[in-house]
């Protein structure tokens, strides 16, 4: 499947067929698309539990308000921050040539060190960017997803053990799906989201192809 056409299949699915379960070799290749999302600096500063134990997602179904998804789904991806892995350059630097590791080791902790907004916002960006591999790969793949924010993350911080470090910012479940999307309720024109060059110099018009 074309990366274009993954992109206007994906849609949040929210049933899945409870009976189904991945194969470890397609556990592994979601989270390998998980694991080349792009990050600042390379400090992939995210961590992924993978819950397929079907008692755990019943858990996360109650910190989760109740939604079923999250209970039928072949595994729900509970995609964490890693607030400290600015401080843990040689983690992630390990192969990097001499003199970028010298001259990323003085930058990023000096960077980010009592920047608790920025180490937030950038923790939310990676994993932004990791779940949309996530969800185009499953797609590719023929499996349905739903990111999702309606969870309470002290509960699932608890049933997952997590510690204050790795704070859950999104859920992405994923399976075969069982019900057809329902119909886009209204993607915005070119000119009402994009601009050229300038804010406001709405150039490129039209209505985009969903």
């Amino acid at each position: 499947m074309k990366v274009m056409e993954a992109i206007k299949r994906r849609r949040a699915i929210k049933g899945f067929d409870a009976t189904h379960s991945l194969t470890q070799e397609e556990l592994r290749t979601l989270l390998t698309a998980i694991a080349l999302a792009p990050t600042s600096f390379n400090m992939q500063n995210r961590h992924t539990v993978a819950v397929v134990d079907s008692g755990t997602k019943e858990q996360l179904q109650g910190a989760a308000w109740g939604q079923e998804h999250v209970r039928d789904a072949s595994v729900v991806f509970v995609l964490t921050g890693d607030m400290d892995a600015h401080n843990r350059t040689d983690r992630y630097l390990r192969n990097a040539p001499p003199a970028i590791r010298e001259q990323f080791e003085a930058m990023i902790p000096k960077f980010y060190d009592g920047k608790s907004e920025l180490l937030r916002d950038e923790a939310c960006r990676s994993v932004g960017l990791a779940a949309m591999n996530l969800m185009l790969t499953a797609q590719a793949m023929g499996y349905e997803s739903c990111p999702m924010i309606g969870f309470d993350p002290q509960k699932v911080a608890e049933i997952l053990g997590l510690d204050d470090k790795h704070p859950p910012l999104m859920l992405v479940t994923v399976g075969k799906g069982t019900k057809a999307p329902h119909s886009r309720l209204g993607v915005l024109s070119f000119q009402e989201l994009v601009s050229i060059d300038r804010f406001g110099n709405h150039a490129v018009e039209g209505d985009v192809e969903a």
